[in-house]
C-alpha cells in the first residue's frame, strides 16, 4: 500500500500549485476545508502525511488536525500558514501535535524535505506499533499457555469467559472491546497460586473452608500485580484486579459509554465469570441469566441485559468423536478431557483455539490423552474444519 500524503486549504488555487509541486514525487490528495479533509481521511485513508493550513473558514488548522490525531492516530500532521505568531504556533504543537511548522510562501525544496521527514516518521511509527502489539500478543499468548499447563480448569473457564466478554462488549458497542477480551483472557492468571482441589469445590458448587475462601478471593488481586507491568496493559490488570467487586449504583447514573472503564471492565468480568460459573454447575444459559437478574444490588443490570442472545455453544451443531489429530477451531469440547493417567485436561465447554489444540497434541505424543473426544461442531463449518484438521 502506497504511502499517501493530504493536503488541505481553503483556497483552490493553492490547492492546485501544492498538488502539482508534490505530485511527482508523492501520491498525494487535495481536500478544500478542514470538514472535506476530514471527510476524505475517514473514507479514502489511511494517509501517512497531513498537511494543513492554518486559518481556514468553519474549522481552523489546529482544529482540524486535533480531529484528525483522534481519528488517525498514526498520521503525521504538519501545519502551514503565512501567520507565524509565537501563539499560534505553541497552540498548533499542543493542541494539534504538530509535527513540523511551516510558513507561508513555503519553497518547494523545504516541503518536499518535510513531506519525506513526515513520511520517515511514520514509518517509524508504524513500525513501534507493531513490534509493541507483537511484544504484547506474545506476552499475552506465554501467559495462557502458562495457565493452560498449570490450571486447565482456570484455563478453561478464561477461554469461555472471552467468548461472553466479547458478545457483551459488541451488544454494548465498547470502544476498548481488544483490552477487556485480554481481560478476560487472563482474568483467572491468579489462580495459579491455588491448589487445584480448590478451583475444583468453586466450580462445582461446594462450600469452602475459610482458608481456601481467602485464598481464592485473593486470587484476582494476584493476577493484577502479574499484569500490570506488561507495557498497556495496566487498564486490563487493572480490571483483572477489580473482577470480584460488586456493582455499585452510583455508576449506573451515567451512561454505560460515560462511565471509567476499568470499572465497566471489572463490572463485566464479575457477570460474565458467575455466569459461567451457574452454568458449569449445571444451570442452562436462560436459566443463569434469570439467576443474575434476581440480584440487580450485585450486577449493573445493562451488562446483564447484554448477555440475552449469547450462545453457550453453536446454536446449529452435531456432535461427533474425534482424535486429538482431528481436532479444529471453532469444535466446541462436549466432555471433560482427561490424560492416559487420569489428570484433567481441558475442561467440558471450552472452545477449541489453537492454543488447546498444541497443548492436547503435546499430551497425546507423550503421556497419551483418552480418545475418541466428544466435540460439538457448527453444521456451517463442519466441513471445513475437519478437513483443515486433517491436512495439517
Amino acid at each position: 500500500m502506497s504511502e499517501k500524503v493530504l493536503y488541505v486549504d481553503d483556497d483552490a488555487n493553492i490547492l492546485a500549485a501544492y498538488r502539482r509541486i508534490l505530485r511527482k514525487q508523492f501520491d498525494v490528495e487535495v481536500a478544500e476545508g478542514g470538514f472535506e479533509g476530514l471527510e476524505t481521511v475517514t473514507r479514502r485513508g489511511p494517509f501517512a502525511v497531513v498537511i494543513s493550513d492554518m486559518r481556514m473558514p468553519g474549522m481552523d488548522g489546529i482544529r482540524f488536525l486535533a480531529k484528525i490525531k483522534s481519528i488517525a492516530p498514526d498520521t503525521v500532521r504538519m501545519m502551514l500558514t503565512g501567520n507565524a505568531d509565537l501563539q499560534t504556533a505553541i497552540d498548533a504543537v499542543n493542541e494539534g501535535y504538530i509535527f513540523r511548522f511551516l510558513t507561508k510562501p513555503c519553497p518547494k525544496e523545504t516541503l518536499v524535505k518535510a513531506v519525506e521527514a513526515g513520511l520517515q516518521q511514520h514509518r517509524l511509527i508504524i513500525a513501534e506499533r507493531q513490534l509493541l502489539e507483537e511484544t504484547l500478543n506474545g506476552s499475552v499468548k506465554v501467559m495462557a499457555d502458562v495457565l493452560s499447563l498449570v490450571s486447565p480448569i482456570a484455563f478453561g473457564r478464561a477461554v469461555r469467559v472471552r467468548r461472553y466478554v466479547r458478545h457483551i462488549a459488541e451488544k454494548l458497542s465498547l470502544p476498548n472491546i481488544w483490552e477487556i477480551e485480554i481481560a478476560a483472557m487472563l482474568s483467572q492468571v491468579g489462580c495459579v497460586s491455588l491448589p487445584a482441589e480448590v478451583l475444583e469445590k468453586v466450580y462445582a458448587g461446594q462450600k469452602l473452608a475459610p482458608d481456601e475462601k481467602k485464598m481464592f478471593e485473593s486470587h484476582p488481586d494476584v493476577g493484577g500485580r502479574l499484569i500490570v507491568n506488561i507495557p498497556r496493559l495496566e487498564d486490563a490488570a487493572h480490571m483483572i484486579a477489580r473482577q470480584q467487586e460488586p456493582f455499585s449504583w452510583d455508576q449506573f447514573r451515567d451512561p454505560v459509554h460515560n462511565r471509567d472503564s476499568v470499572a465497566l471492565g471489572g463490572q463485566i468480568l464479575k457477570v460474565t465469570l458467575d455466569f459461567d460459573l451457574l452454568v458449569s454447575r449445571g444451570l442452562s444459559g436462560e436459566s443463569a441469566l434469570t439467576e443474575l437478574k434476581k440480584r440487580p444490588e450485585t450486577y449493573d443490570p445493562q451488562i446483564v441485559e447484554a448477555i440475552v442472545g449469547l450462545e453457550i455453544s453453536p446454536a446449529e451443531n452435531r456432535r461427533h468423536a474425534v482424535n486429538v489429530s482431528e481436532l479444529a477451531p471453532k469444535m466446541i469440547l462436549d466432555q471433560d478431557v482427561f490424560s492416559r493417567k487420569g489428570g484433567l485436561l481441558v475442561t467440558k465447554g471450552q472452545e477449541v483455539t489453537l492454543t488447546v489444540r498444541e497443548y492436547l497434541r503435546r499430551w497425546s505424543n507423550g503421556v497419551g490423552v483418552e480418545e475418541p473426544i466428544r466435540v460439538l461442531i457448527p453444521v456451517y463449518s463442519m466441513e471445513t474444519e475437519t478437513v483443515a484438521a486433517g491436512a495439517e
